[in-house]
């Protein structure tokens, strides 16, 4: 890369080499030197927005997630989107009932190995494959049988395209948590979705709602505002607290994106959104995701937009290349060797894990949980994890009526001092230093999975980073701005004050104010008196500088 090159030119280099026009959909994801996720600004320089010393690494993936991924147009975008949605699924952040995470997970089979073959495929075949974070062999047997019965004769195109349709009807998907706490101090998950924003807490949804109803989104260093109004004005303001001042921007940033491109019927109804207030300068964003023709000037176009440009599409429809790619993260191909599980055969069979049954521990059904004006302590936390001990001394017991993406034990990429939602059973367990975080990696397949781990140490006590120096910069102009505001008023006020007591001027405005009892009084008992003073201490002071 040029140092100026922008970065709508490594993404339009990325999507030319994929074939990819319906590109409107995905990003390119990166982890600074502070394990900060952030996407790739298309309008600002690459080498800038990294602040690391290359070879730079960066991942390429949905970012926003279609409202309905079947009516995409061409296969090559299903087929992208459906990589990441398997690669949701395998994270735990795709939550499902037994019966469609068995049948998701078959799709994924018949995709991957086509029709079941006995000659190839021996009993036991689908413990070979890794779907979830953990599943028991039950399930296994489930997806099997599945897989026999019911999915054969379906081409890799129409299996994915059955995948899409069925995850696109779970509550979770699009999810990308974002790690918070509520007013009480109870760890939550931020989310945005195609069809609004989402609070999750444990493995229930406390919040859902809906992108007209969010009149508006800002942040105060780790803190996040999510202004609602509902039906017979009601109004409601949500507040959350971040790890860190950049990961509140960051959920700042992706709100206001996520916002514009749903809601929005029109680029043109882009507007640039600012953080800022009477004392703070704030940040101010512009939703620009990718500049193409068709959209308005300075901003990429909206999902309405997408779809219309979508149905204009003519062209021989580009060939997959599915066996060419490196195997799968969530179900590697048995022709490339099997993936061991997360928990070793012999102790699987003593473990007591299943997806969850049925949605209960969600509320309510989907886009239609209300938001609740009371304090976010009453919301309910998921499973209790007192008794759970670290996973290299004994396997996680998952209750069979539930199943918590917190309880994955696979990382994710999160900021350094933010817990994911498949890590949060380690702040119960108090684990001290050493996490596992997992970095955007661009050894993978094109869409999703091409992430590996980073193994990040805990901060020690040394001196201030860049990014700690920065924002004690912030506070310090933040707060020397205060001060000249402050002195600015008093000086207006004072001026005001001797034109009010010491003026001719005879306006009507003027002639009010000193009519009233009020200002007499303080002109007889206050001003006057402290006049007299400083006229005192005024002479004095001339007095003793003339004799000396």
């Amino acid at each position: 890369l040029q140092r100026d090159a922008k970065g709508q030119y490594l993404f339009d280099l990325l999507c030319h080499h994929l074939n990819l026009l319906e590109k409107d959909y995905f990003g390119i994801r990166f982890v600074d030197p502070d394990k900060q996720r952030h996407w790739l600004e298309f309008t600002k320089s690459v080498v800038k927005q990294m602040r690391a010393q290359p070879p730079f690494t960066m991942c390429f993936r949905v970012k926003f997630y279609p409202t309905d991924p079947a009516a995409l147009k061409e296969e090559i975008t299903r087929y992208l989107v459906f990589l990441q949605i398997k690669r949701d699924l395998y994270h735990g952040r795709l939550l499902c009932k037994t019966s469609d995470a068995a049948l998701l997970a078959a799709y994924i089979l018949q995709a991957e190995i086509g029709d079941y073959d006995p000659g190839k495929h021996p009993e036991g075949y689908s413990s070979k494959f890794q779907f979830f974070p953990k599943h028991s062999e039950k399930l296994e047997r489930k997806i099997a049988e599945i897989h026999k019965s019911e999915l054969s004769g379906q081409t890799p195109a129409t299996s994915e395209l059955n995948f899409l349709r069925k995850a696109q009807t779970l509550e979770t998907y699009g999810v990308d948590p974002h790690p918070c706490k509520d007013v009480s101090g109870n760890a939550a998950f931020l989310a945005f979705t195609p069809f609004g924003f989402v609070v999750l807490q444990g493995n229930k949804r406390v919040h859902f709602i809906k992108w007209n109803e969010v009149t508006k989104m800002k942040f105060e260093g780790k803190t996040f505002y999510l202004y609602v109004s509902q039906k017979e004005e009601k109004k409601i303001v949500l507040t959350y607290f971040a790890p860190t001042p950049e990961a509140c921007k960051h959920l700042w940033k992706c709100g206001i994106e996520n916002q514009a491109f749903y809601k929005l019927e029109k680029s043109s109804q882009v507007r640039t959104v600012s953080s800022s207030n009477l004392f703070f300068k704030g940040s101010r964003f512009r939703y620009r995701q990718v500049l193409a023709a068709g959209a308005a000037a300075g901003c990429g176009r909206v999902a309405k937009e997408v779809m219309e440009s979508s149905a204009k599409i003519k062209r021989e429809p580009p060939e997959i290349h599915r066996a060419g790619l490196v195997p799968s993260r969530s179900c590697p191909s048995i022709t490339h060797g099997p993936r061991l599980s997360s928990v070793p055969r012999t102790r699987r069979r003593a473990v007591h894990i299943s997806i969850m049954e049925g949605l209960e521990s969600l509320r309510d059904s989907a886009h239609s949980t209300p938001v609740r004006s009371a304090s976010h302590g009453d919301a309910l936390a998921g499973p209790g994890r007192s008794g759970r001990a670290d996973s290299s001394e004994r396997v996680a017991v998952i209750a069979d009526e539930s199943y918590s993406p917190a309880d994955s034990v696979l990382p994710t990429p999160v900021a350094e001092h933010s817990l994911e939602l498949m890590l949060l059973s380690r702040q119960a367990n108090g684990a001290p230093c050493s996490i596992e975080e997992e970095k955007e990696s661009e050894a993978g397949t094109p869409a999703a999975e091409a992430e590996g781990e980073l193994r990040a140490l805990c901060p020690g006590a040394g001196g201030l980073g860049p990014a700690q120096a920065q924002q004690v910069n912030k506070f310090l102009l933040s707060v020397l701005r205060l001060l000249l505001v402050t002195v600015g008023l008093l000086f207006v006020l004072l001026l005001l004050l001797i034109v009010l007591t010491e003026s001719d001027l005879d306006t009507a405005f003027f002639r009010d104010i000193r009519q009233t009892p009020e200002f007499e009084q303080f002109h007889y008992q206050y001003f006057c008196p402290l006049r007299r003073w400083f006229a005192c201490k005024l002479r004095a002071v001339v007095n003793l500088l003339i004799d000396t």
